[in-house]
């Protein structure tokens, strides 16, 4: 049987999810106004930094727990048992609670974590973090590559909502950015779903498909873990969801 292509699906509208939803527009401006390929790189791969050794570090120290959630300007953590909130904002960790807000820009971990009163460097003991702590080294954040970034996280969270509201009856997860890979996703059934800003292998941001399970002998799936489309190829929430739907149908689900 022909694989269906994503036109050829249904289009059904995507539910609003009020601070999740995204400007898709202004996520395509950002990234055109992103400088080059490496400072997207560069960028991504420092507020990955911070992002593990300062949001999820207070996390786990706080609550046992680690992972972040999509926020206005880039990424944060739920509220800590203390009233706390730590978010990413562009170039800036911010920290917002009972006391006040206290903001600090990126320009090492050491000395952002001691403006805004955190330790930093995540306290892992069986698996280690995905980046090195280096409380002294230079972290460099370009605004529209934050801007970018944080767009295309608040995107893959609309999708993933509209995808596990069509997939309730297969229990899928909150959608959640995992911090050792700094990527948004869900599973549902015996799937994964989700958003990356970039990585080792793929430079650019993409949207993923992982199936716990072996993969059909099918051209969609271009990728070892599953299947994947760069930004530049799925520029939407609606454009993703489809991605999503055409894997599922390629899968029997």
């Amino acid at each position: 049987m022909a694989r269906p292509s994503l036109q050829s699906l249904p289009r059904r509208a995507l539910p609003a999810y009020g601070a999740s939803m995204v400007a898709e527009a202004d996520v395509a401006a950002a990234l055109r106004a992103v400088p080059s390929a490496d400072v997207l790189r560069a960028s991504r791969e420092s507020l990955h930094r911070a992002a593990e050794h300062l949001l999820s570090a207070t996390r786990k120290r706080a609550s046992g727990e680690i992972t972040l959630m999509p926020a206005p300007g880039g990424v944060a953590t739920p509220a800590l048992p203390d009233g706390r909130v730590v978010a990413l904002e562009g170039a800036d960790v911010v920290v917002r609670g009972p006391g006040g807000v206290r903001r600090a820009p990126l320009t090492t971990l050491a000395d952002a974590g001691e403006a805004v009163g955190l330790q930093p460097g995540f306290p892992w003991t069986k698996h280690r973090p995905g980046t090195e702590y280096e409380p002294h080294a230079e972290l460099f954040v370009e605004s529209m590559a934050a801007t970018a970034l944080a767009g295309w996280f608040g995107l893959g969270e609309e999708a993933l909502m509209a995808l596990a509201a069509e997939v309730a009856a297969e229990q899928p997860s909150t959608p959640q950015i995992f911090p050792e890979h700094f990527d948004l996703g869900i599973t549902a059934g015996r799937v994964n779903y989700g958003f990356s800003p970039g990585d080792d292998a793929i430079l650019t941001p993409y949207v993923y498909v992982g199936p716990h399970d072996a993969l059909p002998d099918d051209p969609f799936w271009n990728a070892p873990f599953g299947a994947y489309r760069t930004w530049g190829e799925v520029a939407t929430a609606e454009e993703a969801l489809q991605f999503f739907r055409v894997a599922r149908m390629t899968l029997g689900l």
